[in-house]
């Protein structure tokens, strides 16, 4: 379906317009240029020869009317060229009826627009009729005389004959240029247009939400996902740990506003006991550099910010759920296994027990004591899995070598029972404010898993040190090492690599977790590095003095 009727000659109604327009107005221009020209010379020269003037200027009214009358646009384009050469002859035989006038330099308009419109060829041959339209005037003029600045007039209409058809072909090229440009502009105005539309779509079909900041807060984009969950910002908001209040300055979207960026941070809707929300948001930055307005993403300094809110009420639900459940069971067996132990401990003190029955009261015992560590692993898991800070700390000044020493003691009859050598001659005296007892907690599971995990006969070397305001205890073994794929995961609540799953190791993934949670709790954090049959070095770091929110 066409967007226009069309013309004669292929040509679409704006190039037809300005096709007969271009004819007109160049006719006309000539017309007034001779006219005033004509009445100039008469008022000077009253020796003009009228009936050539008069047949002069009915070529010129001719060539005129004929531009006016007829419809270029319908007729072959090569016909138009009839109008300019008619005014050739109309300015030869007017400067027939007037040789000295100078009114030859009229010519000057035919010729430009012939080598404008026309080309090359078309100048040549209008440069060569006025020349010899101009030799024969002097033929019929000789016993006048010639002025030499007469003779400059055919070399002059040449010249610009010449410089006309250059700039007509230069602007024609910069013309098609333009047009190419424009043609590639609006492509690409209509892909963008496109991928806009198919962006929208997509950002629209997903269930979480995206809202664009700009540089100086304003909101960009913003999808239907996040405009359900937008009227959730009128309600109260709360921390991760869905107890603490948020002022409403420092929600994650106003955070966002402001150019903050942050990963997953967790937040809730609605006072506890409602219907709460849940949302994971993630806010990133656009570019780089310093803000500089609206024009910023057009240089690349500052395209704002990114904010991804995702509901995840259902998973914190199912966790909270998982760990209640856990921390109740467990309280449920704490009690009943630690009367247990303590009949065990009664029944071996007694001295008419048996040595086979003392051996299996003994086995018992142990396994009971296996199940309180155990409880014990997941009470504290259970504890800490809604914020580190749920560890108590009781911080005091302690040596970190006494520690380490202590915890080599207890870990040696397992490590005898493997043939696991131990070095610990790189330990040095670290004084440090912290918590004695979960410190040593922290120590045990390294050293548990480093001598459980070990290949037998393995060498585990343990050192402690300090400097620059903070201290460390390095754990490092001999063993099998530990997977890339599976390194990232190792401090993960409940994680046990493969290869430990598939032998008769005991364990419940919670060690890690813990000594980790502690960590940090202190202000400080466990690193690991490991690789496949190289073992694995565990490193835990803690300032010298603990922070002041944990005091």
């Amino acid at each position: 379906m066409t967007t226009g009727l069309p013309v004669s000659g292929g040509l679409p109604r704006p190039e037809a317009r300005r096709k007969s327009r271009t004819v007109i107005l160049n006719q006309l221009l000539f017309a007034a240029v001779v006219a005033v020209s004509t009445a100039l010379v008469v008022l000077l020269d009253p020796q003009m020869r009228v009936p050539a003037l008069i047949a002069a200027v009915t070529i010129v009214a001719v060539a005129t009317g004929l531009a006016l009358a007829i419809p270029w646009h319908l007729v072959p384009r090569v016909l138009i060229i009839a109008i300019p050469a008619l005014d050739i002859v109309a300015v030869g035989v007017l400067r027939e009826a007037g040789p000295t006038s100078g009114l030859g330099f009229i010519w000057a308009f035919p010729a430009m627009w012939i080598a404008w419109s026309f080309g090359m060829v078309a100048a040549l041959v209008a440069g060569a009729v006025i020349v010899a339209i101009f030799l024969l005037s002097l033929a019929f003029d000789a016993e006048t005389g010639v002025a030499a600045s007469t003779l400059l007039l055919p070399f002059t209409i040449i010249a610009l004959l010449a410089v006309s058809n250059v700039m007509s072909r230069r602007i024609s090229a910069q013309r098609a240029l333009l047009d190419e440009q424009s043609r590639m502009l609006e492509r690409a105005a209509q892909r963008a247009h496109r991928e806009e539309d198919t962006l929208r779509e997509v950002l629209d079909a997903v269930d979480f939400g995206v809202t664009r900041y700009s540089s100086d807060g304003r909101v960009v984009l913003r999808n239907e996902a996040q405009v359900r969950l937008q009227c959730q910002h009128e309600r109260r908001l709360y921390a991760a740990d869905g107890v603490t209040p948020i002022p409403s300055h420092d929600s994650p979207q106003e955070r966002a506003r402001r150019g903050e960026a942050f990963e997953n941070e967790l937040v809730w809707y609605g006072e506890a006991g409602e219907d709460r929300l849940a949302l994971s948001v993630t806010a990133r930055r656009l570019g780089g550099g310093h803000r500089r307005g609206d024009d910023a993403d057009v240089d690349g300094d500052d395209g704002g910010m990114i904010v991804v809110s995702e509901d995840v009420t259902a998973e914190q639900l199912a966790l909270r759920a998982r760990e209640d459940l856990i921390s109740s069971v467990s309280h449920e067996l704490r009690t009943p296994l630690t009367s247990i132990v303590g009949y065990l401990d009664l029944a071996l003190d007694d001295a008419s027990v048996s040595p086979s029955v003392a051996h299996s009261l003994s086995v018992a015992q142990r396994n009971a004591e296996r199940l309180l560590d155990l409880i014990a692993d997941i009470l504290t898991a259970s504890a800490g899995s809604r914020g580190a800070d749920r560890i108590t700390i009781r911080p005091a000044a302690a040596d970190l070598a006494d520690i380490v020493h202590a915890a080599l003691e207890a870990a040696a009859p397992r490590a005898s029972e493997r043939g696991i050598h131990v070095d610990a001659t790189a330990l040095e005296p670290v004084t440090a404010r912290i918590d004695p007892l979960r410190i040593r907690q922290v120590v045990d599971n390294l050293l548990s898993n480093a001598i459980k995990y070990n290949r037998p006969g393995g060498r585990v070397e343990v050192s402690c040190g300090s400097g620059e305001g903070a201290a460390w205890i390095v754990v490092r073994d001999d063993g099998e090492g530990i997977s890339p794929q599976e390194l990232p995961h190792l401090f993960d609540r409940f994680f046990r690599a493969d290869t430990v799953r598939n032998t008769g190791i005991h364990g419940s993934g919670l060690g890690l977790a813990i000594s980790r949670d502690i960590a940090r709790r202190h202000g400080g954090d466990i690193e690991v590095q490991s690789a496949p049959g190289e073992g694995a070095t565990f490193v835990v770091r803690l300032p010298v003095a603990v922070p002041a929110e944990v005091l």
